[in-house]
This record gives structure tokens, C-alpha cells and sequence, in this order.
């Protein structure tokens, strides 16, 4: 099958948004298929939203491919009788973040307008779909309640679940993920100092904000455990990532409202760790249940910091939850053969 993957990318900035295009399309290749990436380029940039969705709208795919599969939004706009769309999130600012800080558009007249039009061709271009998925049922919960669109959810897996290995259950909460402020991180680095015992944070990642290390940087020296933090802020290989986690303590990830569980709590399945997480992280309790494939704690650095030291103080418990996390991924069907076998039905 000749296979369209559509999705829109910022230039030279990497994260899941674009791993889910680019293993996608590695797999399609392995089982045979004729497929090609589209990245559009793409800003968040509030002026340029409705022309580059007109623009996307006007792209003529028909004679090139026997299906589209679209990702990132607004890539679900392009027309084809055979469009698939894996939906991993809206355009937030006009829908959940509405009315919230992390919204830039004023709610008056013209913000109220733009959200309107940003809507409508958000339903008319889901609702003439082939198919429609979301990577959680969070994404899914959001089409329904904002575009009466009902899907089904279709949860990611990584490239090569195989380099994750599990070695000995060490001293380190581990975090590999963009430092950003809506990543946390801080929280993590606040919750060191609420721990009893000597556990100790290792923050792995890229970041598009300097302020923000500088910030993990001092809150670390203010709150006297910049000892036990270890900041890698630079791109973290695969490899590397199967190294850090092979002899994690557990895995942390507390995004604010997160679309999906996200790539690191899946990372930290496959090398049998659990994931501290909190209640407000979005789409992660999909898959860490408390107590059984991680915690779920309250968004408090006291409640983290208790997270923390359970775990230190039982390995046992920790490497029963790691064992639990791996199991879960199957449960779900986080697999390849799973995604391509329904995305191609």
C-alpha cells in the first residue's frame, strides 16, 4: 500500500511529536509498504493558525496515495477519501486551555472568533475521516466533549522496546523528558527536600528554556540537595536512556495535563521500573495504576517526596511495580503489529 504519514512539525525541535511520525513510518517500511513522511512546517504562532490550516486544506494528495494517516494537528485539515487520523492532541490554546494562563488568546471578540473558525474546521475535517484515534483516552474524552467525535484509542509504543534492559534497582528517581516547565521538574527537585531518606534525582533531557535549568539549578542550592540532583541537559540517546533506567530506583514523570502516558512511562515499563506520577498529569494514570505499576500522588512536593522514599526503603515493592508496569504494556497492546493492523484496516 502506498501510504501518506501527514503530520506538522517546528523546525529543529524533537520530542514525541515527532517520534510516533518517524517510527511509524520505519515500521510501515518493515512490513513492506511504499510510505513517505509530510512534515509541514508549522507555529504556534497565533496570526499564522487559520492561514496554515487553509493552507494544509488546499494540499492535493489524492493521486500520490492509497491512504493518509495524519498526526500532529492541524495535519487532520489536508483532504483524502482514505484519511486516517491518529489525533495525538488539539490546538490547546482554543480548547481545554481556554480561558486558562497557558491560553495567549484574549477572550474577546476576535479571540472568540478565531476559536469559532479553529472549531469548525476542526469538525468538518474530523467528521469526514476514514477513521479517527487518539494516542489516550484523555485525547479521546476531549473529541467528544468539544467536537462530538467519537474514536478509538490507539496508545503508541517506542521503536525498539528491546534495548530495555533491568539490572539491579539502585538509588536514583530517574526523569528523561524535555525540561519545561510543564514537564515539572521542579517539582521533582522540590521534593528531594522532603525526602528521609539519601534517595537522589538524576533529570535527563533537552530544554528550550534556560531559565528553567537555571531555576532547577538554584532551587536545587537554595533547598541544600543539589548534592543529590544530577542535571544531563543535552539530547539523550536511546542507548542512553535504556542505560539510566537499567538501574533506576523507579521513573518519574509529572507533566501538567498531559496528552498520553507519554514515552518515558512506557521506557520505564520495558526496563521493568515503575512511574511516580501525580493526579493532574492528563493521560499518565491511564497506564500507572497507584500502588501497582507506580504512584499517583498528589501534586505536593511532601506527597512526591513520600513517593520517593517508599520505594527507597522497599526495592521489593519496587521491582514488584516494575514487573506490573512491564505486564501492562501487553495488556494494552502497546505494539506495532497492534497499531499498523488497525491504523491499515
Amino acid at each position: 500500500m502506498k501510504i501518506g504519514i501527514i503530520s506538522t512539525a517546528v523546525p529543529l525541535v524533537m520530542g514525541g511529536g515527532r517520534f510516533i511520525v518517524d517510527w511509524l513510518h520505519e515500521k510501515l517500511i518493515e512490513r513492506g509498504h511504499q510510505a513517505e513522511i509530510v512534515y509541514i512546517p508549522y507555529t504556534d504562532d497565533v496570526e499564522h493558525i487559520l492561514p496554515q490550516m487553509a493552507a494544509i486544506r488546499m494540499m492535493k494528495l489524492d493521486d500520490y496515495f492509497d491512504r493518509v494517516i495524519t498526526i500532529r494537528p492541524p495535519a487532520h485539515v489536508v483532504r483524502h477519501p482514505r484519511k486516517v487520523v491518529w489525533f495525538i492532541h488539539h490546538i490547546r490554546m482554543f480548547y481545554d486551555l481556554w480561558q486558562t494562563q497557558y491560553c495567549p488568546v484574549p477572550d474577546d471578540a476576535r479571540g472568540r472568533a478565531m476559536r469559532a473558525a479553529v472549531m469548525d474546521a476542526d469538525n468538518v475535517a474530523l467528521d469526514e475521516a476514514y477513521a479517527v484515534f487518539t494516542n489516550s483516552r484523555v485525547v479521546g474524552d476531549r473529541l467528544r466533549n468539544f467536537n462530538r467525535i467519537e474514536s478509538q484509542v490507539l496508545y503508541p509504543p517506542i521503536l525498539r522496546p528491546e534495548i530495555f534492559r533491568s539490572g539491579e534497582y539502585g538509588d536514583e528517581i530517574v526523569s528523561v523528558c524535555r525540561m519545561e516547565h510543564h514537564k515539572r521538574q521542579h517539582l521533582l527537585v522540590q521534593a528531594l527536600a522532603h525526602t528521609r531518606t539519601p534517595v537522589r534525582l538524576r533529570l535527563c533531557g533537552t530544554s528550550m528554556s534556560s531559565a528553567y535549568i537555571d531555576e532547577l539549578k538554584s532551587t536545587a542550592l537554595r533547598l541544600g540537595v543539589e548534592e543529590r540532583v544530577t542535571l544531563e541537559v543535552r539530547w539523550i540517546t536511546e542507548q542512553e536512556k535504556a542505560a539510566r533506567l537499567e538501574t533506576a530506583l523507579a521513573s518519574a514523570y509529572l507533566p501538567f495535563d498531559e496528552d498520553s502516558y507519554g514515552y518515558p512511562t512506557i521506557e520505564a515499563a520495558h526496563a521493568k521500573r515503575c512511574t511516580i506520577t501525580v493526579t493532574d498529569s492528563g493521560g499518565v494514570p491511564e497506564f500507572v495504576t497507584d500502588g501497582v505499576t507506580g504512584f499517583v500522588t498528589e501534586p505536593t512536593p511532601d506527597a512526591v517526596a513520600l513517593a520517593f522514599d517508599r520505594l527507597y526503603e522497599d526495592r521489593g515493592m519496587a521491582g514488584r511495580m516494575g514487573e506490573a508496569a512491564s505486564d501492562r504494556v501487553y495488556e494494552l497492546g502497546i505494539d506495532w503489529d497492534t497499531v499498523i493492523s488497525r491504523l491499515l484496516a
